[in-house]
């Protein structure tokens, strides 16, 4: 889908000055090309301005003169709230319709599997009944569905995956932009899922989709049940997570992190590899690898066992 941006700023009652582009998504500043539009919230990213290559930026006037010459600036003091009524541009268009899929060979497809349109399967794919698979799918040789797994439109499931009972991969990721009033105006979530080789999802786990760009479980990683990944998540290659752990939007994690039962992530931070959160850590800031970290919010384990060990004997001693 490609608007021009004059049709786009028209139904968002935006003016600009320049050229009227062709404009066929959204994505952040550092991600844009000269074909998307981006937007501009947040101070910490004043440095990406300069150098970005988005065809239009929705922005406050006092930073817009930072902007390259090739970019158009969208003045606006709500630009983020812009951003969520301009996403519905891109939304995937859902339907009922369907066509057969690309089988490879050797399929074993349950008859009361549902498919949307132009998906495509590899060799050896099992797809167990009540499942649906959306458009544009493509799941890989080798790889399992057990009853009733819903994959969304354009997620990528990989070689040697499993995916057991009531999983949900690629739903929207939990995007509001809110107006003066107190509304929640949806964003509407344009990325997608990827799910690489040798993964396995335990049952009524959710992974959403990136708001715009990818949402990644890379190669081995191995999820328990009742697992939430938010949008735009990348979660390390062979890591490992115990039921209940929750990662909020835009957490990175590195290769081989482990997390125990109901522990959790803030938005937005780093795990460096080879990390462990014990059970019911709250990690609300940036973790350096190689460590074992425990509590709310999480520190290293034997700083945490320390404090414990104080606290009891403070209680102990009233």
């Amino acid at each position: 889908m490609t608007y021009k941006l004059s049709q786009i700023t028209k139904k968002l009652n935006l003016d600009f000055t320049g050229s009227d582009i062709e404009i066929d998504g959204i994505h952040t500043l550092k991600e844009a090309t000269s074909s998307q539009l981006s937007f501009f919230t947040d101070a910490k990213y004043i440095s990406e301005l300069p150098q970005t290559k988005a065809g239009a930026v929705f922005i406050d006037a006092k930073y817009a003169d930072l902007l390259p010459s090739t970019t158009v600036a969208l003045i606006t003091d709500e630009a983020y709230l812009k951003l969520a009524f301009a996403s519905k541009f891109f939304a995937h268009r859902v339907t009922t319709d369907t066509n057969k899929p690309i089988f490879g060979s050797n399929c074993d497809i349950d008859s009361s599997v549902t498919f949307g349109k132009d998906v495509t399967l590899g060799d050896n794919v099992t797809i167990m009944a009540g499942c649906y698979v959306g458009d544009n799918v493509v799941v890989g040789d080798n790889t399992l569905l057990y009853p009733n797994v819903t994959i969304y439109h354009g997620s990528n499931i990989g070689e040697d995956c499993i995916v057991h009972s009531g999983s949900v991969i690629g739903c929207d990721g939990y995007g509001f932009a809110h107006t003066k009033q107190g509304e929640h105006i949806k964003i509407y979530q344009n990325g997608n899922v990827v799910v690489e080789d040798s993964v396995e999802i335990g049952a009524n786990c959710t992974i959403d989709r990136a708001v715009f760009g990818t949402t990644y479980i890379r190669r081995g990683t191995k999820l328990d049940n009742l697992i939430q990944i938010a949008h735009n998540c990348d979660v390390g290659e062979c890591s490992l997570m115990a039921a209940q752990v929750g990662l909020a939007g835009s957490s990175k994690l590195g290769r081989n992190v482990v997390m125990g039962g109901q522990s959790a992530t803030a938005g937005h931070l780093e795990i460096g590899a080879f990390t462990t959160v014990a059970g019911k850590g709250g990690v609300t800031k940036s973790l350096d690898g190689g460590k074992m970290y425990a509590g709310f919010p999480a520190i290293e384990i034997r700083l945490w066992r320390k404090m414990q060990a104080v606290l009891m004997r403070l209680v102990k001693n009233r």
